[in-house]
This record gives C-alpha cells, structure tokens and sequence, in this order.
C-alpha cells in the first residue's frame, strides 16, 4: 500500500517545537495587570488568620492589610478589592455605612501607605447583617428599594474615605444609578463603578463565606441572584447596569461561565472583568496538596482561559501566586 503523506502546508506543529516558536504565535497574553487580589479585613491589630477552606488566604487586620497592600505592590499587581467583616452585626447592616467601618478605616490606611494602588471596595451588606443577606429582610422577602438606598450610602462613605472604585456585589435591580446619583451628588463624579452585573446564585461561594463570615442564616440568594441556567438573561442585567452608569461590568463566577464573559465582551464592548470565585480556588488548592493535579500548571491555565474568554481583568486570590511565576 502506498503510503499518504500530509501535504508540507498542513503541519501546523511547526510553531509548536520551541518555547520560543509558542510564545512568538500565543494569542493570548495573561498579565499581572490583570489582576485584581481579594482582601478580607476585621477589627483589631496585628491579626492574621487563615481562612480554613482557602490555604493563602486570610482575614486580616487593618496594619496587616497594609502590609500585604504594600507586598501586593511590589509584585506589580495593580488593584485589591476589600471586604469587610465588622465587630458587631444587625438586621440593617449598620456597620456597613458608617464614617470609621472597618473597610473606611482600610481604605484610608491603604491609601496613606500604598497611595498608588488601586483600592476598589465592595459594596453590599451580606458581610454585616446579623441575617447574612445582602440587604433589607422584611418577612419572608429581601427587599429591593430600601436596600439599594443602605447600598448607596455604604458606597458613598467609601468614596469618602478615599477608594478609587467602587463594586456593587447585591444584584439588586437599581442600585447602579442609586449609587451614580450619590456619588455625583457629593462630587465623586470621577469614581467609577465596577458593577457585579451577571452574578449569578451559584454554589461556588461557600469557601468565601466562611471567609466573609457571611453565610444566610435562613434561606437562600435566588430572588436576587441569577440563575445558574439563563444566558440571555446575563444580557439584559449587563445592558441594565450599563445605562445606568457602571463603567465596567463583571461575571461571577468565571470558570462555570466562560461563555458569559465571552457573550459580554462581544456584545458590549465594554471594560469586563471575571471572579474567579472561592470555590474555583479552594478546588485547585485541595487537588494539588492532594498530587492529583499540578496546581501551579492549572492555575495558570485556568486563569489564562478566563482572560481568553473576554476577561480585561481577573479578580482572583491566585493573584499573588500567578504574578510570582509572571
């Protein structure tokens, strides 16, 4: 039998055979600008504890913080996102939006000492209310107009105390331009918002709870978060924030739905940022202590297939992780 041979313009692994060769043709570039390191705050100094469920992450004080802002720095990356976990809790969040909260008092420390990177906050108030939802709970209902007013006020005071951007993580309808027509009202006009517009009611956030320390204490977040099934829908909430004055828009989480954050990108044009989310991390972290996978391999192969999707920039805890190996 004669043999076949494939014709000389089909051997497509020429520019395979070299390191060299593959990242003179890689189409997609992972940066550490793109990433943005999650930190969790609480009262009190020189505090650091590990989050059980999150090896590498941790809650920490506010002087603590500052050192990690200032570590954070040195490694290139360019942003942190700031969750707070207060001292006390009640059914309104009440910690939330206060002059001196915990994340306020973050801000204006981070800013001080690391006054070049970018502070972002987010706003919502699952972290304070003594019921763990994100926001107002009257009966059996979380409800819509009284809780975006408690949001955009929790995002004014973090204006206030200096924060370069603000992320509305709620998914109430409306809060964008409640929050647009506070900040512009108090001449913050220039702050932007990064609106978590496809958040979707997933089970990939348990580990962040336990970081959060905001776990519901009855029910659960699907009247206000989206479901896990609907892609058009992502759309319309996407759409939504925009025209009320989001500047950049988010999917969370990320590796579920890629297809989201390409759908995004494509059809808005529009500054798109992805969470790779706890539970992806927590994930990673168990099967590489475990050897079943090679963690720092599939960390860097997963966030690369998140910013191939669409993502501009990358909310991860791998962040410190990846900009190491960069």
């Amino acid at each position: 039998m004669q043999k076949t041979e494939l014709p000389t313009f089909a051997r497509l692994r020429r520019t395979r055979m070299t390191a060299t060769l593959r990242s003179m043709v890689r189409e997609t570039e992972l940066s550490k600008n793109d990433f943005i390191y999650p930190l969790f705050v609480v009262p009190g100094t020189k505090f650091k504890k590990e989050v059980s469920s999150m090896p590498g992450v941790y809650q920490m004080s506010v002087d603590e913080i500052v050192r990690e802002c200032i570590e954070v720095k040195s490694l290139g990356i360019p942003a942190v996102i700031l969750f707070g976990i207060p001292e006390h809790k009640d059914e309104i969040g009440s910690e939330a939006y206060v002059e001196n909260g915990i994340v306020q008092q973050a801000v204006r420390a981070i800013k001080k000492e690391v006054p070049e990177l970018c502070v972002i906050t987010d706003v919502c108030l699952c972290e304070y209310t003594s019921h763990g939802h994100c926001g107002i709970v009257r009966g059996d209902e979380i409800v819509n107009d009284a809780s975006i007013e408690l949001l955009a006020k929790e995002a004014l005071t973090h204006a206030q105390a200096g924060a370069d951007m603000v992320a509305p993580s709620d998914m109430f309808d409306g809060r964008v331009l409640a929050i647009r027509e506070i900040l512009d009202a108090n001449n913050f006009q220039n702050i932007p918002i990064m609106s978590y517009a496809a958040k979707y009611a997933s089970g990939f956030y348990g580990p962040f709870r336990e970081a959060a320390e905001s776990t519901p204490k009855f029910g659960d977040r699907r009247s206000h978060q989206m479901d896990p099934a609907n892609s058009n829908e992502a759309l319309h909430e996407v759409q939504t924030d925009i025209e009320e004055g989001a500047d950049i828009v988010m999917v969370k989480p990320a590796l579920p739905y890629l297809d989201i954050i390409r759908r995004v990108k494509d059809t808005f044009q529009m500054p798109t940022a992805a969470y790779n989310v706890s539970g992806e991390y927590s994930m990673v972290k168990a099967a590489g202590r475990l050897g079943w996978i090679d963690e720092q391999r599939v960390m860097m192969e997963m966030l690369t297939g998140i910013k191939r999707a669409g993502a501009d920039m990358i909310l991860t805890y791998f962040a410190k992780d990846a900009a190491k190996l960069l």
